[in-house]
């Protein structure tokens, strides 16, 4: 694709875009986007909109979080501190005899990759990337999630295109619920990112003749390094 074709192609996305919100902005009987003053308006309701029924949560936030991986097919691997991070992942890349090359989140670069016998670059992944290493905004205990912003730094594809995706997560960052994860956003973040991700687990699918698929639409494995520190 040339460069023309390229900003073809999102002219026509933003013009797609655009018809979409305003075919919503007709259909609540708005002319124009929100003013400031009724954005902020907006933002207030959610941050003081009620919560709904929740079941009883009274378990402990590690071991629920851990539980909830083993069930979706999640590996998980416990470290006292990011720098170990190397090791571990280099320990779990030999025993499944998987390629100990791969890509990070730019946070990661400074860690020793090569002493672990690693060859990590701090780069977004592409399509021949077989491990991609990220953080997470947060981990949610109930589900056994992992909460993905996009950013300039945190880059989307380095957890959907490999086929191995591991992240990196202090235990600090692990929250009750998928409401917690929010309100977590919200206080911390101010405004929503372009993408929010909730990973959990495989890729999978059972769409094709009910037949159980694991990573037809994303990584085909899931490793988890809980940090303490």
């Amino acid at each position: 694709m040339n460069r023309c074709d390229t900003h073809a192609c999102q002219d026509d996305i933003m013009s797609a875009r655009d018809n979409i919100l305003g075919r919503i902005r007709t259909a609540l009987g708005r002319r124009a986007p929100l003013t400031e003053q009724q954005a902020a308006d907006m933002r207030d309701k959610l941050r003081t909109h009620p919560r709904g029924p929740q079941p009883g949560m009274s378990w402990d936030l590690l071991e629920r979080f851990k539980a909830r991986c083993q069930v979706l097919s999640t590996t998980v691997d416990e470290i006292s501190d990011t720098a170990q991070a190397p090791a571990a992942l280099a320990r779990y890349l030999a025993e499944r005899n998987l390629p100990m090359q791969g890509v990070c989140w730019p946070e990661f670069d400074a860690l020793q990759w090569n002493g672990a016998g690693l060859h990590i670059e701090a780069r977004p992944a592409v399509g021949d990337d077989r491990l991609g290493i990220t953080g997470a905004f947060c981990a949610i205990a109930e589900t056994g999630t992992l909460m993905l912003l996009s950013g300039v730094r945190t880059h989307p594809a380095t957890s959907l295109l490999p086929e191995t995706h591991v992240a990196i997560v202090p235990v600090s960052r692990i929250v009750r619920s998928m409401e917690d994860g929010w309100d977590l956003l919200r206080r911390e973040a101010g405004e929503l990112p372009r993408q929010v991700a909730f990973v959990s687990g495989p890729s999978r699918t059972a769409d094709i003749e009910m037949t159980l698929v694991i990573g037809i639409h994303g990584p085909y494995r899931v490793h988890v390094l809980l940090t303490h520190a």
